[in-house]
């Protein structure tokens, strides 16, 4: 039987660290995400008797993985006891120990038997430490930021309805709005089993039943067609429709409502300013005149019918989000992780990067600070150069980055997508996160890297 353990200090009441595990979100929360784990199904929590089964990728397999809850002590334990997986058996017991009124130790113990014997133990063993070393560092980390984040925006819970919601920024925000307490309805363009009590729409055309988005205290707007990809006339008219009038639809049918919401945040990005070299960019900055601009002014501009009618509206200009789930940092790794990653163009163009964690927290502030209004810059207080940027990824994954991708390659292979998502420069400030109190958790670049990638961080 193998044994492995982790053990942190949390300023925070062992009560609200317990109850947080309770959560929806929690678990979603707590998962790296450079793993690749599905939850398929959920009954209940973290009581005995609860259940939850995952999908895992073990290489190219794909394997079920059950677990039940059992030995639930309220406040201060519960336990995952696996009854089919991947290991010969496993035992995960988290504790929750007080230290003094305003603070605790949480600790997770786990012991479990490899498959295949003392074969498995042999080849097996070591992988697995490390494995868990990384996933738990990583897991009382989150836990730690989580409920710091919470603690520090308490208030009455909200009724929040989300579009785009199984995006990479929705698949993100839900789970922590979960964790805490908010209740999330989603819309969607079909109905599924997956998420019953949606509401339906089709964002070029209508919402069936408007009356449907009555009462919700906010709406958060993600929903748009990917940028990523060769933008040819086709796929330049979608990324225009999907924001400019999905947009417009949802703000024009909320501002008729009898009872509309207090607040509506929609997603915009840094593309607003353009290609402005090393311009220190701000929210009061003019925009930009390529076409990415114009579409993130004018998609800005569909919301005129919610302010109209004197709702809250949030504009977030999104900067590049680190996560290996998706968007740049995903299609970067695999050339830097094979050692043939490099700078990109002259090298000189700013990068305003915000980590995924970072941009969901900022979220989370803003649906809570009542006198945010307007547009929000959402990236972390220091962008860096390419140069740099490249320099530290490979650093961070312990690669050399000496093959550049010249900009001529870049206009030929990406066309005019290339010209301006990876050769622009936009060096963005958030101030109004700063002005507002926003306590990023990763404003470095290396450190962000290393949360987000499960790399030793010292």
């Amino acid at each position: 039987m193998q044994q492995f353990s982790y053990r942190s200090r949390i300023e925070a009441p062992a009560h609200v660290v317990f109850d947080w595990h309770k959560t929806p979100g929690a678990f979603a929360r707590l998962n790296p995400p450079w793993k690749s784990v599905r939850i398929l199904e959920r009954s209940g929590a973290i009581a005995d008797g609860d259940r939850t089964v995952l999908e895992i990728r073990l290489g190219p397999l794909r394997k079920k993985w059950i677990v039940e809850h059992r030995n639930y002590i309220e406040g201060q334990q519960f336990q995952d006891i696996q009854l089919s997986g991947p290991f010969a058996s496993w035992e995960h017991t988290h504790i929750v120990t007080p230290d003094g009124e305003n603070s605790c130790f949480l600790e997770d113990r786990i012991k479990y038997k490899m498959p295949l014997g003392a074969l498995g133990n042999t080849i097996g063993s070591f992988y697995v430490q490390n494995e868990l070393k990384r996933m738990f560092a990583y897991r009382h980390r989150q836990t730690i930021n989580d409920i710091k984040l919470l603690s520090s925006h308490p208030g009455a819970t909200q009724k929040i309805l989300i579009s785009g919601s199984t995006g990479l920024l929705g698949s993100a925000l839900i789970p922590l709005l979960q964790s805490g307490g908010h209740s999330i309805t989603r819309l969607v363009r079909k109905q599924t089993p997956q998420f019953p009590g949606s509401i339906e729409w089709d964002p070029f055309v209508r919402l069936k039943d408007a009356t449907k988005l009555e009462k919700f205290d906010a709406v958060i707007h993600l929903a748009g067609e990917n940028i990523a990809g060769r933008w040819t006339d086709d796929k330049k008219r979608r990324i225009y429709e999907s924001r400019i009038q999905g947009a417009r639809l949802l703000c024009e049918s909320i501002s008729c409502l009898d009872h509309p919401p207090k607040t509506i945040i929609l997603a915009s990005a840094i593309g607003y300013y353009g290609n402005r070299g090393d311009e220190i960019l701000h929210e009061s900055t003019e925009p930009g005149d390529d076409f990415l601009a114009q579409v993130c002014l004018q998609w800005e501009q569909a919301a005129e019918p919610a302010i109209m009618r004197g709702i809250r509206v949030v504009h977030l200009r999104i900067g590049v989000v680190l996560t290996p789930q998706g968007g740049a940092l995903k299609q970067m790794l695999l050339p830097f992780r094979m050692g043939v990653g490099g700078v990109i163009g002259n090298g000189e163009q700013f990068i305003s990067w915000i980590a995924i964690d970072d941009l969901i927290g900022a979220i989370y502030h803003i649906l809570t600070e009542k006198d945010i209004h307007g547009p929000v810059n959402l990236v972390a207080p220091y962008p860096v150069d390419n140069r740099i940027f490249t320099k530290t990824l490979g650093k961070v994954l312990r690669r050399s980055t000496f093959i550049p991708l010249p900009a001529f390659v870049v206009k030929q292979v990406f066309g005019e997508m290339g010209e301006a998502l990876l050769l622009s420069s936009a060096r963005v400030n958030p101030a109004v996160l700063l002005e507002t109190g926003y306590d990023f958790r990763h404003p470095n670049l290396e450190m962000a890297l290393r949360h987000v990638l499960g790399k030793d961080i010292s």
